[in-house]
């Protein structure tokens, strides 16, 4: 099992940036996909952002493409989300998440996620 720690999140100004860490402990993050999730009040979990176990592949919700990268560092154990160009529908809670399955490609679904941080709240004003 491994154990996440967000931090990062604040409030900025539409336009701006912010840039996400997530903090892991336990043997298992460096065979782990890692992802994003966000939720904004009144919705359901969302889909942002997934890397993959070595940080070779990356893939990204539609809204957020170009905007955000997603990237890891094994030997910090830690991912990361860095945001760009942020808009008001990017305000909620973001979440790290860690696969299931060792050394699995790009994971998009909630359900293939084992472990979760407790969240870090963005919001972005107009």
């Amino acid at each position: 099992q491994v154990q996440l720690v967000e931090s990062g999140g604040g409030l900025v100004q539409a336009g701006g940036s912010l840039r996400l860490s997530c903090a892991a402990s336990g043997r298992t993050f460096s065979s782990s996909a890692m992802g994003w999730f966000r939720q904004a009040p009144g919705k359901e979990r969302e889909f942002v952002a997934t890397i993959n176990w070595s940080g070779s592949s990356t893939a990204y919700a539609d809204s957020v493409k170009g905007r955000f990268t997603i990237s890891r560092d094994n030997a910090k154990s830690t991912v990361y989300l860095q945001m760009n160009s942020l808009k008001p529908e990017d305000t909620a809670v973001y979440y790290c998440a860690a696969g299931r399955s060792k050394y699995a490609s790009l994971l998009r679904g909630a359900a293939d996620f084992g472990s979760w941080g407790q969240g870090t709240q963005v919001t972005v004003s107009s």
